[in-house]
């Protein structure tokens, strides 16, 4: 086994990111804990309950998916890793719809025992506009011994999920380590309590901030209050490394003999911490059990919750995700904006699950004047999001003539996208923009008011969806054939 805690240069830049994801493809992880069953139930707020002060909420949908361990295996799958999804559970309906959906999972074995005497956790959150309202625990604690040893061989990583629902037990927890020092997969804790000696000689305890407050009982808000309660802990457990998550502040990382070391996070707009420590457990066993120092494990574990947290729900996050978050970070932010049409779907339908209200509109842009700013604007205050399809030059030329587009279409894309208005910039070719509007489904379909509501391509279509059609009002005396006629009148 390649030393997790060998120090080497933490810089993950896009090339070794692909080198990382290609090394995880295919590595078996087990991941080993409490398992649950996380549903939500999305809907709308609109009155008040003349019970009590308290929201009505109008139920629209519910989702359900395995949380806990359950969602650390299915984080591990989603990066190309083969799952060994240990855990116990109860022989109750929650339990038969936990197993149905760990079924129709890719990569994920089953090794989940359902003892008479356990029942099955869920908790139940509901959400409105983005936000939760509530959540509903329904749990007791494991009341059946975890004897699947079988779960751990051949694993490349162990990953020790305690939610402290009774499933990691001293017992399991010296299962582990029997196994890892025969087969020197490291293993990975996400601990509970204070307790953390308890855990042993593992590679790395991965707790929280506030976790690693309520272990140590001491303050965690500066660098220098993390390294002294990091410090602490070293010397209280026989951990290998501790790595402490700080949300928006990064991850710290202390190893035995070594000085501590500060990982800054990614900028990224948080939707949904939900899960997001189990995307991190995730993304550091599948790094470890690939061989990378703990510092490239952690990069590779910040950029993965980096991308999580911009989701809705106990989500999970794709190689292909992270790949375009790590080009996204050293491109401007006009261009980031900018992307084929079945990039822009896959964002358009995570803004969707967001409860975010979707806007499109389209046209040629050619040269950018204050009639276009404005229009932009006013489309974009009847939605949460706008997106911007642009007709390719072939396309600009066959409406306008030859000599058009002035600018071709990545300079006016990139120009689009620089606008606040606008959320996503794409392109089309055909005459009109009618199978995207079928791709993205938006929420309300913007065109100028020069068009009547029967001349709008593509309004019956969004309206038959629940959808709307606006029509935007120009600024007199601006337009690209003017802005073009002046300046060929002032060349003369």
């Amino acid at each position: 086994m390649t030393d997790p805690t060998a120090a080497t240069d933490p810089t993950l830049d896009l090339g070794q990111l692909q080198i990382l994801l290609d090394k995880v493809a295919g590595l078996e992880i087990a991941c080993v804990g409490d398992l649950m069953l996380d549903r939500f139930v999305y809907g709308e707020v609109t009155r008040v309950s003349p019970e009590a002060p308290i929201p009505v909420l109008k139920t629209a949908r519910t989702v359900s998916m395995p949380g806990g361990v359950g969602n650390v295996a299915r984080n591990v799958a989603a990066l190309g890793g083969e799952s060994r999804l240990g855990a116990v559970i109860g022989p109750d309906a929650a339990g038969d719809e936990l197993v149905a959906l760990i079924a129709a999972e890719d990569r994920i074995g089953d090794f989940v025992e359902r003892p008479a005497t356990a029942s099955t956790i869920v908790k139940t959150r509901f959400v409105a506009a983005g936000q939760q309202l509530l959540r509903l625990d329904e749990e007791e604690k494991a009341k059946a011994v975890f004897k699947r040893q079988d779960v751990f061989a051949g694993a490349s990583a162990i990953l020790l999920s305690d939610y402290d629902k009774g499933v990691v037990t001293n017992a399991l927890i010296q299962s582990a380590l029997a196994a890892s020092a025969t087969s020197g997969a490291p293993i990975v804790v996400d601990p509970k309590g204070r307790d953390f000696a308890r855990y042993g000689a593992v590679d790395v305890i991965k707790p929280n901030a506030s976790e690693l407050a309520g272990a140590t009982g001491m303050a965690v808000g500066t660098d220098a209050e993390v390294e002294a309660a990091l410090a602490h802990l070293l010397s209280i457990t026989t951990a290998r490394a501790i790595v402490v998550t700080r949300a928006g502040k990064g991850m710290s990382i202390a190893k035995r003999g070594e000085a501590i070391v500060h990982l800054p996070g990614r900028a990224r707009e948080v939707f949904d911490v939900s899960g997001a420590g189990d995307t991190c457990m995730a993304s550091l066993g599948l790094a470890l059990g690939a061989g990378a120092s703990l510092e490239r494990a952690v990069e590779f574990a910040i950029l993965a919750s980096g991308v999580v947290v911009g989701k809705s729900g106990t989500a999970v996050v794709t190689p292909a995700e992270l790949i375009e978050a790590e080009m996204s970070q050293h491109a401007s932010l006009a261009q980031a904006k900018v992307t084929p049409v079945e990039e822009l779907a896959g964002r358009v339908e995570t803004w969707r699950r967001q409860g975010l209200r979707i806007g499109f509109t389209n046209g040629c842009f050619d040269i950018l004047h204050r009639g276009h700013v404005a229009y932009l604007a006013q489309a974009r205050s009847w939605c949460d999001r706008l997106v911007v399809a642009l007709n390719t030059d072939e396309s600009v030329r066959r409406l306008k003539g030859d000599g058009r587009p002035v600018n071709d279409l990545d300079s006016r894309a990139a120009v689009i996208g620089g606008l606040a208005s606008v959320d996503g910039v794409t392109a089309f070719d055909d005459p009109t923009p009618i199978a995207l509007i079928e791709r993205l489904r938006p929420d309300v379909l913007i065109k100028g008011a020069d068009y009547t509501r029967e001349g709008v391509v593509g309004g019956d279509l969004v309206e038959s969806w629940g959808g709307e059609v606006k029509l935007a009002q120009f600024q007199d005396g601006y337009s690209t054939t003017k802005t073009i006629e002046k300046l060929q009148g002032d060349a003369a």
